[in-house]
This record gives structure tokens, C-alpha cells and sequence, in this order.
């Protein structure tokens, strides 16, 4: 039976070439990547250290024809892994690749992705904390409610880090928009 390990990591949905490394990393230590699940539980099982590209894709719109989508990779040496909230995981030894290899070939189909990644993910919050909670909030105001203040303070810390979150991807997609322009 192989030796199995399970490691408690947090990405952001914007931290996608964090966790890239990450497993990369783990693979050069001799652990190679089985699986994540929630609450970013990574699987790993013992193998021989090698040094693997992991590479993550965000393409929804790939995944509703996922057989030709996962087959495009696999024809070009990729090894499809799984898909995890909206990413999808691929690997390929170094030693087998042709030069730097990379799913995205170009600083546009980055930038195309990282849209899809705005659009899937920070969209979808953003109307969820402007109709959901947002109304909860200004009724806290008016609330003799005890927790009120503590509601309050909490839908600050959330928006806070939303903003953060939000911040720090769009000064990412700026970066690598300038670097295109060059």
C-alpha cells in the first residue's frame, strides 16, 4: 500500500499559479498530487521525486464538452487530473516537454482566462453580498437588536476581504495587460 499524506492548504481563486507551484513543489519532494476537496484538503501519495508542471484552467464553457476539452490536453502529453471549483488540474513531466511548455501559450489566453475567473467567480459574489446582505446590514441600523454591532462588524470584515480579493486580482490582470501591450 502506498504511503498517503493529506495537507491543509487555502488558495485564493486568484492564487491559481500559487497552487500550480505548490504542487510542483510537493512532486519535487516526492509527493505527487491525487486530489483536493473542500476545505482545501490536498492528497498526496509517495512517489519518486520528479519534476512536474501542474498547470489549472478555468473554462467552464470547456467543461460542458469535457471529452473533447480534457482529450485536447491529453493530445498534446497533459495529464488530466480533476476538476475543483471550477478549475480544472493537469500535469506533464518536465522531462517530457518540448521547451517551457505551458497550457496557455500566450499573455491572451491568460488574460482570457483570468476574465472567465472574474466573471464565474467575483460576479456571482458580488450579487450575493449587494442582494443578500447587503439589505440585512442597513436593517441592522435600526435594529435594537444586541448583535447588531457584531453583524456590522462582520459584514465589514467580509466586504474587506472581498475588496481585498478583488483589489489584488485586478492589479494582477492589469500587470499582465500592460506586459501584453509592450
Amino acid at each position: 500500500m502506498k504511503e498517503k499524506r493529506t495537507e491543509l492548504r487555502i488558495f485564493t481563486i486568484a492564487e491559481w499559479e500559487k497552487e500550480e507551484q505548490y504542487l510542483r513543489k510537493r512532486h519535487q519532494e516526492g509527493w505527487k498530487f491525487t486530489k483536493v476537496s473542500l476545505p482545501g484538503l490536498y492528497r498526496f501519495e509517495k512517489c519518486p521525486p520528479e519534476d512536474v508542471i501542474y498547470q489549472l484552467d478555468y473554462n467552464e464553457e470547456g467543461l460542458k464538452h469535457r471529452d473533447e476539452y480534457v482529450q485536447m490536453f491529453k493530445d498534446c502529453g497533459w495529464e488530466y487530473l480533476q476538476e475543483f471549483a471550477g478549475y480544472t488540474y493537469f500535469r506533464k513531466p518536465v522531462a517530457e516537454m518540448q521547451g517551457e511548455e505551458e497550457i496557455f501559450c500566450d499573455d491572451e489566453s491568460r488574460l482570457d482566462m483570468m476574465r472567465r475567473v472574474f466573471a464565474g467567480r467575483y460576479v456571482p459574489i458580488l450579487i450575493i453580498l449587494m442582494l443578500l446582505i447587503l439589505p440585512n446590514i442597513f436593517d441592522q441600523f435600526h435594529s435594537s437588536d444586541a448583535d447588531a454591532p457584531i453583524l456590522l462588524v462582520l459584514f465589514l470584515i467580509l466586504l474587506s476581504v472581498y475588496v481585498w480579493a478583488v483589489a489584488s486580482f485586478a492589479y494582477r490582470y492589469w500587470k499582465l495587460k500592460r506586459r501584453l501591450k509592450k
